[in-house]
């Protein structure tokens, strides 16, 4: 249950990332209110899953899903560079959760 509280966590914390782009430094009121939402969940969900998992591990994994999903969606959204070499830093963000998940007993 943590772990899936905790991808949930990385979903919303991608949310609030992205919002950030979307407000305009916190300029616009409607992307700005949701940007706080977002936030507010993931943290809340983050708190959540560290009762029962290490702090450390739950905090590599949200940032790491929120660094992969941003990224992603900020080639997408944001015409960012989508250049090999950063596609395969996210690719060893991704192993890196992954082999997080594994060592730490996630499934």
């Amino acid at each position: 249950m943590s772990w899936n509280l905790l991808f949930v966590a990385g979903l919303f914390e991608i949310a609030w990332a992205i919002g950030l782009g979307y407000s305009e430094g916190l300029t616009k009121p409607i992307p700005t209110a949701g940007t706080v939402v977002a936030l507010v969940i993931s943290m809340v969900l983050l708190a959540k899953a560290v009762e029962t998992l290490p702090v450390g591990t739950a905090y590599a994994v949200w940032t790491g899903i929120g660094a992969v999903g941003t990224a992603i969606l900020g080639m997408y959204l944001f015409d960012e560079p989508a250049t090999l070499s950063r596609l395969g830093f996210i690719g060893l963000i991704v192993v890196g959760v992954i082999g997080l998940n594994l060592v730490s007993g996630g499934h």
